[in-house]
């Protein structure tokens, strides 16, 4: 969290951030991309976008693309689950994103889990 920062320059700063995932999810292909408006109901994020790819080598690179373009516009990011692939996070502030397989993100079904209390939106691919 940036408690240093004003609230207006905090929401302007995760909505570019949101941007920029999705633009970049777009771009490269992502599937069933979804936005979780969590502000105001948790501490861990603002957002939270889920995502699916096609494959684990897609899976891999969307959480690529979304890195090296999050760094470009100069914003810091973590990620796990790269190795592996069926399952990739990347927490960039306020915003977290879920890069799923199909079969991997209808196991844990995390959209469910986070419908009662988020404002879910599909975004068009």
């Amino acid at each position: 969290m940036r408690t240093n920062l004003k609230k207006q320059d905090a929401v302007a700063i995760d909505e570019k951030i949101l941007e920029i995932i999705t633009q970049t999810l777009d771009d490269n292909k992502a599937q069933d991309v979804v936005v979780m408006d969590l502000r105001g109901k948790t501490s861990i994020a603002n957002f939270m976008v889920i995502a699916s790819g096609t494959s684990q080598r897609h899976v891999a690179t969307l959480a690529q693309k979304i890195q090296e373009n999050l760094k470009k516009s100069g914003f810091k990011s973590n990620s796990e689950g790269e190795n592996k692939a069926d399952w990739v996070l990347i927490d960039a502030f306020d915003v977290i994103v879920h890069l799923f397989k199909p079969e991997v993100r209808d196991f844990y079904n995390i959209e469910k889990m986070w419908s009662t209390v988020a404002k879910i939106r599909e975004v068009n691919n």
